[in-house]
C-alpha cells in the first residue's frame, strides 16, 4: 500500500493540516445511477456529482496555481467528477500530464465507478496517479441491476443483469492491476437500505480479497428527480452495523465528508472563496495561454443568440473593450455537405475566438470545437447576456441544459448523450 500519511481521505490524522482539491474536468459519465442527480452549476449541495463550474484541463492547472496562493497547505489533487474521469478520459489524462509538470510533488487521486478505468491503469501509473477510489455498490449482479438505471461501455448500452455483469467484471479486473502498480485502492459503497445494506459485508470480504486497502461505507442521500429520490436514508444504526460487518474484512475509512466535485480546502472545512475562483477560471479561454479575444455567436439579426450552428451560414464576430462589446465582423462559415471537415475547417477559422453561442448544435461539432479550444455555449437570448458570461463571468439565466458542459437531456433515459 501507498504511503498515505499526507492524504485527508485516507488518513484521519492529516484531515485537520492537510488540505485537497477536486478538479472539476470530466463531466460525461458512463453509467446511470439510481440515486445520483448530476449538477454542473450548483451552489448550495454539498455532495458528489455536483460543482459550481465545469474547467478545462487548462483551466484546471490555471485554477490551480491560483488556488496553491491562497492555500498553503494543499497536499491532494484529485479528479472526481461530477461525472467520471474515465468517461471522459482524455481530459483526465491531459488534466494529470499538466498536473505532474506544475506539481510534481502533490499526491494525485482518481475517483472512478471502474468500468472504464481498466484501459487507463498504466497511463495514470506513469503519471503519479497513487491513490484510486472506485465505487462498488454491490458484487451480486441482482442486486447491481437495482442500482443502474443503464450503463454504457465501449459505445454499447446495457440494462439489468447483462449491464450489472459487465460494470462488475471491469470493476472486480481493475482492483489487483492497481495493485500490482502499487497505487492505494480505496472503496466506497452507498448504504440503500433494503438494496444493498445487507450486502455490503460480501463487498467487503470480496474487495479485500483481491487486494483493495480500505473501504468507505457511505450513507445514501436522497436527491429529487431520480430514481431513488424518496429512498429512506440509513438510521445511524443501521450505518454502524453495516460498518460493523465490513470492518470484519477491511480496514475502513469513517470520516467521509461526502464532498464535492469541486471541493477545495480541509475536509468538512472548504475554502470559501473556491465559487468566485472556480467562476473566473471557467470563464477564461479554454487555453488560458493563448490568445483569444473574441467570441463568436449564431444570430439572425445581430442582436440574440437564435440560431443553430448547422444552419448559420455567417457568424457575428464581437470582442470587449472598455466601452463595452464592440462588433468587430460577420465572418462566414464552411459551406454544408462536407461531414466533420465542415467543423474543423470553422474551427480554424475561429482560432481567434474563445467561445461560440449557439441556439442549437450537435455532438460532433462541440467536440471538435471545444478540442480546439474554443468553449460552446448554447443559449437563448440577448448576445450581451452570452458575452458578458464569456468575458465577465456572469450567469447566463437563459442557457440550455444542453450546452457544451452538460450531458445531453436524454442522459436519464437512453444514455446516448452522455459519454
Amino acid at each position: 500500500m501507498t504511503s498515505t500519511p499526507a492524504h485527508p481521505c485516507f488518513n484521519v490524522e492529516a484531515k485537520h493540516s492537510n488540505a485537497r482539491v477536486h478538479l472539476p474536468v470530466a463531466p460525461k459519465c458512463n453509467i446511470q445511477c439510481n440515486y445520483c442527480n448530476r449538477q454542473y452549476d450548483c451552489v448550495n449541495e454539498s455532495r458528489p456529482g455536483v460543482t459550481s463550474a465545469v474547467l478545462s484541463p487548462y483551466q484546471g492547472v490555471a485554477y490551480l496555481k491560483e488556488l496553491d496562493k491562497k492555500l498553503d497547505n494543499i497536499s491532494v489533487i484529485g479528479i472526481a467528477g461530477p461525472g467520471d474521469p474515465f468517461a471522459n478520459p482524455e481530459e483526465t489524462i491531459e488534466t494529470m500530464r499538466l498536473i505532474k509538470e506544475a506539481f510534481p510533488e502533490k499526491i494525485f487521486c482518481l475517483s472512478t465507478n471502474g468500468l472504464n478505468l481498466k484501459p487507463y491503469i498504466d497511463i495514470i501509473a506513469d503519471l503519479g496517479v497513487t491513490h484510486v477510489t472506485i465505487t462498488i455498490n454491490a458484487v451480486d449482479p441482482t442486486i447491481i441491476a437495482k442500482i443502474y438505471s443503464w450503463i454504457r461501455h465501449e459505445k454499447r448500452v446495457y440494462r439489468g443483469e447483462v449491464g450489472a455483469a459487465v460494470i462488475l467484471e471491469n470493476q472486480l479486473e481493475c482492483i489487483p492491476l492497481l495493485k500490482k502498480r502499487g497505487i492505494t485502492v480505496k472503496i466506497n459503497s452507498i448504504i440503500l437500505p433494503g438494496i444493498n445494506n445487507h450486502h455490503i459485508p460480501e463487498v467487503a470480504k470480496t474487495v479485500a480479497a483481491l487486494g483493495a486497502d480500505v473501504m468507505n461505507c457511505i450513507p445514501v442521500v436522497s436527491n429529487k428527480d431520480t430514481v431513488f429520490g424518496d429512498i429512506e436514508e440509513p438510521t445511524k444504526i443501521m450505518t454502524f452495523k453495516v460498518r460493523a460487518l465490513a470492518g470484519e474484512h477491511i480496514k475502513l475509512m469513517t470520516h467521509c465528508a461526502r464532498c464535492r466535485a469541486d471541493a477545495a480546502g480541509l475536509l468538512g472545512k472548504d475554502y470559501k472563496g473556491t465559487y468566485t475562483l472556480l467562476q473566473e477560471f471557467a470563464n477564461m479561454p479554454i487555453n488560458p495561454n493563448e490568445e483569444r479575444p473574441y467570441v463568436a455567436v449564431a444570430t439572425y439579426e445581430g442582436m440574440l443568440v437564435n440560431m443553430h450552428l448547422g444552419e448559420a451560414d455567417t457568424l457575428y464576430i464581437f470582442k470587449q473593450t472598455h466601452n463595452g462589446f464592440h462588433f468587430v465582423e460577420e465572418r462566414n462559415t464552411p459551406e454544408a455537405g462536407s461531414g466533420d471537415f465542415r467543423w474543423f475547417n470553422l474551427a480554424n477559422n475561429l482560432k481567434d475566438c474563445r467561445a461560440i453561442l449557439v441556439a442549437g448544435v450537435g455532438g460532433n461539432p462541440t467536440q471538435i470545437l471545444q478540442k480546439a479550444g474554443i468553449r460552446v455555449i448554447q443559449m437563448t437570448g440577448l448576445i450581451d447576456e452570452g458575452l458578458d458570461a464569456v468575458f465577465n463571468g456572469k450567469i447566463i439565466k437563459t442557457v440550455k441544459k444542453a450546452d457544451a458542459f452538460r450531458c445531453g437531456e436524454s442522459c436519464k433515459g437512453d444514455a446516448q448523450g452522455c459519454a
